[in-house]
């Protein structure tokens, strides 16, 4: 009877420790294919075999794949990926799902298909973590759009799933049931908070965390005027106490998930970067390596270096 009573006792401090202890947390940016990173984030000198991908894993651990949004990933293209960045063993991906099942009708099985050869290399390399549902705004809660969610979740269940739902009219407790039921992961948000716009949070319905930041440009976030560059919805730059009240939110989504992934996507100018850089910062409690590039143009970063800047190269930034 002791016996027993000592392994339940034991057993309940394991549990208790399994609750409190931090899974993995990976900082990381929306895409990597910007015009405007060029002399920002990336060095506006470049050697021959210079690849944005590799240097970016140098600095970050995980990115979300944007092009999966508006087509399928092309095979070829995601294998060349993943020798990019096989310099960094601990990178990981996540990717978009094509619009075309989360914003537009009539989506065909040969539809699904071309999704699945595209993610099928990143599949069997085990650098796809998960698979981001992103519904628009115009996206509510109705029974229509809840049978539509139920048909994506069930259609592609074999990915680590995770919506993202940007009306607040999802805040309810049968939405969230809905994903644990379906093990997929909720995505919590940074948007400007216009109307019923969802607000910042920290749910977790399956093993993945995640967290997008997106920025809080109010002026332009759903601005239809088309003088208006597409990129200003994105042009937003996060203070330190913005970031510093995501902290705690990030580490107790993190105490409830394997893996939490925190997504910049604020991407004008590189601001993505800076910003992930610095929660990566704040979450570690530590100072961190950065790229050059980058902190010549954002001094405020200097504060986070955990070295001085390397001496201009070849290939390196010309000193401003």
């Amino acid at each position: 009877m002791a016996r027993a009573s000592r392994r339940s006792s034991s057993l309940e401090r394991a549990a208790s420790t399994a609750r409190t202890r931090t899974g993995r947390i990976l900082a990381g940016v929306a895409g990597w294919s910007y015009a405007d990173w060029a002399g920002i984030v990336y060095p506006s000198r470049r050697s021959r075999d210079f690849h944005e991908l590799t240097y970016l894993a140098e600095y970050f651990d995980a990115v979300e794949i944007n092009t999966s949004f508006y087509q399928p990933l092309r095979p070829k293209l995601a294998e060349q990926w993943l020798k990019l960045v096989a310099g960094n063993p601990r990178f990981t991906f996540t990717a978009k799902l094509w619009q075309r099942f989360t914003h537009e009708p009539g989506a065909t099985a040969d539809d699904e298909r071309a999704v699945r050869e595209g993610f099928a290399p990143l599949v069997s390399a085990g650098k796809l973590s998960a698979v981001l549902l992103q519904f628009p705004h115009s996206f509510h809660n109705t029974p229509e759009n809840v049978v539509l969610l139920k048909d994506r979740l069930g259609r592609f269940a074999d990915y680590a799933l995770v919506v993202e739902v940007r009306h607040s009219s999802w805040n309810q407790d049968e939405f969230y049931a809905l994903l644990k039921e379906h093990d997929a992961g909720f995505c919590n948000l940074d948007q400007p908070l216009i109307g019923r716009a969802m607000a910042p949070s920290e749910h977790v319905t399956s093993e993945i965390g995640y967290i997008r930041m997106h920025g809080r440009r109010y002026d332009t976030w759903f601005s239809d005027d088309p003088a208006l560059p597409r990129h200003e919805r994105y042009n937003y730059l996060y203070g330190p106490e913005e970031l510093a009240g995501w902290v705690p939110r990030i580490r107790k989504v993190a105490q409830q998930a394997r893996t939490t992934f925190v997504i910049s996507n604020n991407h004008f100018q590189g601001k993505s970067a800076v910003n992930a850089l610095q929660l990566m910062s704040l979450l570690r409690e530590a100072k961190i390596r950065l790229p050059d590039p980058l902190r010549q143009h954002y001094p405020s970063l200097e504060a986070i270096a955990d070295a001085p800047a390397e001496e201009p190269t070849l290939f390196s930034n010309p000193p401003r």
